[in-house]
């Protein structure tokens, strides 16, 4: 996997867990981080399927968190945004952690694996479908792969991630490239991925 791909996953991680944290101590935080690296690894790996892809994040640049800061509250809105897209949330300005070097990170977070990884966060059944089409592809070939804090949370890792994992708390950034990631599911593995908590059709 390319650097490039490695400073845009942990950028991602760290956001999601920073904007979801847990009320828990340091061995919660590891696994609420473990869990959110999972997810974002999973979904960079389906985005980004070959190191061609990978490389040109470097070129195009990630995008970063500012939309991402203002739908979850944590920066403030712009003139003229619209009221859906922050959320209906109060700016409340992001803490910082002790030696925290600032805000360069940010940079390297990507909106849309954001987007994918709150969907795999909060759906169980689309993180074991998602997880298993990452580890065929090329990113996965020669390693021992290991999605389960993701696709198999245990009572810890439940307990530790609370808000990471809340659907309704999620909702406004899964939303922002949900129908993306279903299309690029389907496309993986067939017509029939429907949305989580959608009817069967008949």
């Amino acid at each position: 996997m390319s650097d490039e791909l490695s400073s845009v996953i942990a950028a991602t991680a760290r956001w999601l867990v920073r904007s979801y944290p847990t009320a828990g101590g340091v061995f919660s935080a590891a696994l609420a981080e473990a869990q959110a690296r999972q997810a974002v690894t999973v979904a960079a790996w389906l985005r980004y399927p070959t190191p061609l892809d990978a490389a040109l994040v470097a070129v195009a640049g990630p995008g970063g968190a500012r939309r991402l800061d203002r739908i979850t509250g944590s920066a403030p809105p712009e003139t003229g945004e619209r009221a859906e897209e922050a959320a209906g949330l109060s700016w409340i300005p992001a803490p910082r952690d002790p030696g925290d070097d600032g805000d360069a990170w940010r940079t390297w977070v990507d909106e849309v694996l954001a987007s994918w990884a709150a969907c795999l966060l909060t759906s169980p059944r689309l993180a074991r479908e998602a997880a298993a089409a990452a580890s065929r592809g090329e990113h996965a070939r020669g390693l021992a792969v290991d999605f389960r804090r993701l696709t198999a949370p245990d009572e810890y890792d439940r307990r530790a991630a609370p808000l990471l994992r809340h659907p309704d708390l999620l909702a406004p950034v899964a939303g922002l490239h949900r129908a993306e990631f279903l299309r690029c599911l389907r496309s993986l593995r067939g017509p029939e991925v429907p949305e989580a908590g959608a009817a069967p059709a008949g």
